[in-house]
């Protein structure tokens, strides 16, 4: 198996807040993460009755999910660049990382969104922070090489959020765990009864590339019109 790196892609999203689009943005580490932190969070009302001894905290809401990874930016020329780039110095490879993750993006003037792809790894976000230390420098205080630690803030659709609060939404039953042999075509014929709906599907789930599906996979077919 040919080895992936890590990619970062910018996404515009849609003024309804529903729709992420990949664009042409997009940056490949030189060095994969030794690591990866993803944390999730809940938070409670623990809010109790005057009097009472003891409360039961009661569900508020999920936290936001967090994913935090470190990389490095070798420049001595021990470490090739990603296939199909050219050889870049730390200072412009770290350059290219924060046009696409840390920039004013658009008429919005913000910074945009990013979709992390490794391996079976999803991940739609933006950029919470970035910190970049050098650790080895030329005879001339040029960065030979520097770690960049970065922690990203999951993102949702505005239609994504809202079934996910119906719970009891006849539309999260649609729910389809990817068996060997699926293909997005077959399961929208089986769901919607048209097969032809899958570019629709795959944009939801924000596939990269919906011609393969990894069994184990958990899709999820929303409402169409």
């Amino acid at each position: 198996m040919a080895k992936q790196l890590l990619k970062m892609i910018r996404c515009d999203l849609s003024k309804d807040g529903n729709k992420l689009t990949l664009t042409q943005d997009s940056f490949s580490v030189q060095i994969n993460p030794a690591e990866l932190t993803l944390s999730r969070s809940i938070s409670y009302n623990k809010d109790t009755a005057v009097g009472s001894i003891k409360g039961r905290p009661k569900f508020s809401r999920y936290g936001e999910e967090n994913l935090g990874f470190a990389v490095v930016f070798d420049g001595t020329g021990a470490v090739p660049p990603p296939p199909g780039t050219a050889a870049l110095t730390v200072s412009a490879q770290i350059e290219s990382l924060l046009k696409v993750v840390y920039d004013y993006q658009g008429e919005e003037h913000e910074p945009g969104y990013v979709q992390l792809l490794w391996g079976d790894m999803l991940f739609n976000s933006r950029l919470e922070s970035l910190s970049t230390q050098y650790t080895l420098f030329t005879p001339g205080g040029l960065p030979l090489r520097a770690k960049v630690t970065l922690k990203f803030t999951g993102f949702v659709s505005a239609l994504e959020a809202s079934l996910q609060a119906k719970p009891s939404s006849p539309d999260l039953s649609h729910e389809v765990l990817v068996k060997d042999g699926d293909t997005l075509p077959l399961l929208c014929k089986a769901v919607y009864g048209d097969g032809s709906r899958y570019a629709e599907v795959a944009r939801f789930n924000h596939l990269p590339r919906f011609r393969f599906l990894k069994p184990g996979t958990r899709l999820h077919f929303p409402p169409l019109d």
